[in-house]
């Protein structure tokens, strides 16, 4: 299996709502480069955030776009989708619909399992679409 199939099926996986993924393609010592206020920089912290994710947005779907593969390092391009209806980073649920864009960096092992990520969210546009910040005139 390639790193780019093994990012498919992480996005898949979150978007089935199986966390467990995150143990089965991330090593131990996994480094998460982006930081969330409370949440550790290791697997536990991205199994954490993907807990807290589908627990706000239970209909939380990952629409792939693009994944390209350059050696060990393989990057995801998606929309985050989904319902807002629990708590989201101290935001309560809305009721509210977001796709916001995403993309994923992870450099992967000989192995095939992920050993560091750097991501980027549209954070400014997630907050227009939950109505938290207004929308640019």
């Amino acid at each position: 299996m390639s790193n780019k199939d093994t990012m498919a099926r992480f996005y898949e996986a979150m978007s089935a709502g199986n966390t467990g993924i995150v143990d089965e393609v991330l090593v131990e010592d996994f480094i998460e480069h982006d930081e969330f206020p409370g949440l550790p920089q290791t697997r536990e912290g991205v199994k954490q955030f993907f807990e807290m994710s589908i627990a706000a947005f239970p209909d939380l779907n990952f629409r792939v776009l693009h994944i390209i593969e350059e050696g060990d390092i393989s990057i995801g391009h998606a929309l985050f989708e989904g319902t807002h209806e629990g708590d989201f980073m101290g935001v309560p649920g809305t009721g509210r619909r977001v796709s916001v864009p995403i993309a994923d960096i992870v450099r992967f092992d000989s192995d095939g399992k992920g050993v560091e990520h750097w991501g980027v969210t549209d954070t400014g546009m997630m907050m227009q679409q939950l109505g938290v910040v207004p929308e640019p005139a």
